[in-house]
């Protein structure tokens, strides 16, 4: 019932995926899906779940890393998630349906929290932990977005290891490197 699922999703986004969509797919009468899920976020936190497992081992890898491949490995999981046909699918399910629906948005809000964002942040000895975690997730989660949803060219065709080799450095930043003070004079969205 999860792989079908993980598929009504992807395919149908999660307003327009059903329970029946998901019966059908899975060859079992709706009632059976609503006896082992419950409702349509339910079945969806656990379609995820099961796909975004490889997410509970991240901060300890990345503990093991500290700090100086804390970046790379970060960006080579996440892409690794969009590059392996077995996890693309749900991945791809969990962003089209968190972009456009705010009950997904917080169920992949919840799973990224409880599984990622609260474990590595209690790695960083910063006052600003949580911020920093979340704009290395947003660098990655962003790139992947455009790269493997909208295809944005040339994004879409670049290679996966240069991509790494770009965006490691970024996300090495966001998790270690103090913040620098910016000209506090030129107003947000003036042009320097």
């Amino acid at each position: 019932m999860l792989a079908s699922a993980r598929a009504e999703f992807a395919a149908r986004g999660y307003d327009r995926a059903s329970i029946r969509g998901i019966a059908r797919g899975a060859g079992v009468d709706p009632a059976l899906v609503h006896h082992y899920f419950g409702t349509k976020e339910q079945v969806f936190e656990a379609a995820i779940e099961k796909a975004f497992a490889p997410i509970l081992h991240v901060p300890d890898q990345v503990a093991a890393v500290w700090p100086d491949g804390a970046g790379e490995h970060m960006a080579r999981f996440i892409f690794g998630l969009w590059e392996d046909p077995e996890t693309r699918e749900p991945v791809l399910a969990v962003v089209r349906s968190a972009v456009n629906n705010e009950t997904a948005a917080a169920a992949f809000r919840r799973m990224l929290t409880r599984h990622m964002l609260t474990r590595l942040a209690g790695q960083l000895a910063a006052p600003d932990a949580e911020v920093r975690v979340q704009l290395a997730i947003a660098q990655l989660v962003g790139v992947g977005l455009l790269r493997y949803v909208i295809k944005f060219e040339p994004l879409a065709s670049e290679d996966v290891e240069d991509l790494i080799a770009r965006l490691a450095p970024v996300v090495q930043h966001h998790l270690t490197e103090a913040p620098r003070p910016v000209d506090s004079d030129t107003p947000p969205g003036s042009w320097l």
